[in-house]
């Protein structure tokens, strides 16, 4: 089944409620898969930090496809500093289960009895495939690596000897420190083949022209030993490939910004090299295209030897980088469990749902999931406060939390120290490590 952009909103909190006017949990439990496309990031039920242990993450195949963006898990909020008219707060309000109706989700299109369930009890309870500008759903099919005109009319200079030689000494498995190709056919135009040729497929080598006996050699060496290897020299990008490496990345329980943060981190580049239409949930597992300035596809495919929970394919090399807001939207493949209700009610839901769709309500976690509510986050960044900004996402909160960032949020109000907070938090990079 699927809905336009005036959907998805109602997929909210602790339950999953269609078009419904009265809700009632029992104690039969189903479940039921739902593909839904939208363009907006809707609902969810309150996540969890961890998941049931996954296997590293394969090609997708045609029958696994669907998903849908989700909101990043850690949204900031802050305990109310206004009171409601009945004196509860929003963390008041979050100990008895905050519901709809607290945020003024009041009204259904439709009066027929509804059912209620869980959303996103699993990760894998919610998949996500990008649907690009072209109107394409993202899928990731392949594995292989581009080969374009250019780097293949240079290869042909180097015979495969020669290409082994060079790859020992690119890893450093040659003992010797160089390599020496004689150049047959002494023209320039010959060796600047050969030395565009080494330098593009072995990247961290370097190249220069020597005289010996009255014989020329090229001689390829590295420059700046390990460091040449992980970041090699860019301008000797072909001059007719794509400045841009577009890929797609398939990732699992991971939101968009932690994947570009592990890839920037591997390939010993900047995040703002990369770029995207948009960001994809963390509980979830989503499909999505990426793009990245003057990367191979070598480089990305070796990555998939050593990550765990991201795979990268469908490499492709173009002009342009990937902007905010370019996709048309998001295939959703949800699945809700311990759906409450009979079969009869359920198939009305759905039967409405298609035919009617439902109110475009923001869905509750737009208000943050914690003791601390997103929106006033939202309004001191409209302020320019940016003490109040820190200070809130800082703030020490109740509920269940990794200790590290117990230990950071108790220092911080207790010392506004950034370096002593700092310190309590892990050397792998986080939202609140960044601040």
């Amino acid at each position: 089944m699927f809905l336009d952009n005036q959907s998805i909103s109602l997929f909210c909190l602790k339950s999953f409620t269609f078009c419904c006017s009265s809700l009632s949990w029992m104690a039969e439990s189903e479940t039921m898969s739902l593909p839904v496309q939208t363009g907006d990031k809707r609902g969810c039920s309150e996540d969890k930090d961890e998941d049931v242990p996954s296997k590293k993450p394969k090609v997708e195949s045609d029958h696994e496809n669907g998903g849908a963006p989700d909101l990043n898990e850690e949204e900031p909020a802050e305990e109310a500093s206004e009171e409601d008219d009945d004196g509860d707060t929003f963390a008041d309000m979050m100990k008895h289960g905050l519901t709809e109706t607290d945020v003024g989700i009041l009204k259904y299109v439709s009066d027929h009895e509804g059912f209620s369930g869980i959303l996103k009890e699993r990760y894998s309870d919610f998949v996500v495939h990008e649907i690009n500008k072209q109107g394409k759903t993202v899928h990731l099919d392949d594995l292989s690596i581009p080969v374009d005109s250019e780097v293949r009319d240079e290869s042909d200079v180097l015979t495969e000897e020669q290409k082994k030689q060079l790859g020992e000494l690119q890893l450093f498995k040659n003992k010797e420190g160089n390599v020496a190709i004689e150049v047959m056919d002494d023209t320039k135009e010959k060796r600047t083949l050969v030395h565009k040729a080494i330098k593009t497929q072995f990247p961290g080598l370097e190249t220069k022209t020597e005289e010996k006996d009255g014989r020329k050699f090229i001689v390829a060496y590295h420059a700046a030993g390990k460091k040449a290897l992980a970041a090699p020299r860019k301008h000797f990008w072909p001059k007719n490939r794509g400045s841009y490496c577009h890929f797609t990345l398939y990732k699992e329980n991971k939101d968009t910004m932690d994947a570009i943060n592990v890839l920037s981190k591997f390939l010993r580049l900047r995040p703002n090299m990369f770029s995207y239409m948009g960001t994809k949930d963390k509980r979830a597992i989503t499909v999505q295209e990426i793009a990245v300035l003057k990367i191979t596809a070598e480089r990305l495919a070796h990555l998939n030897k050593c990550l765990m929970n991201l795979k990268l394919g469908n490499f492709c090399y173009k002009n342009h980088p990937l902007k905010l807001g370019e996709l048309q939207g998001n295939h959703f493949t949800v699945v809700i469990r311990n759906i409450s209700g009979t079969s009869e009610q359920v198939h009305q839901a759905m039967t409405s749902l298609k035919t009617t769709g439902f109110i475009n309500y923001f869905g509750m976690q737009r208000f943050g999931t914690t003791a601390v509510p997103t929106q006033h986050v939202g309004r001191a960044i409209l302020r320019n406060d940016w003490n109040e900004v820190v200070d809130l996402i800082l703030k020490p909160r109740p509920g269940a939390e990794k200790e590290f960032l117990v230990r950071c949020r108790e220092e911080w109000a207790k010392s506004q120290d950034p370096e002593a907070a700092l310190k309590k938090l892990p050397n792998k990079r986080c939202t609140h490590k960044i601040i």
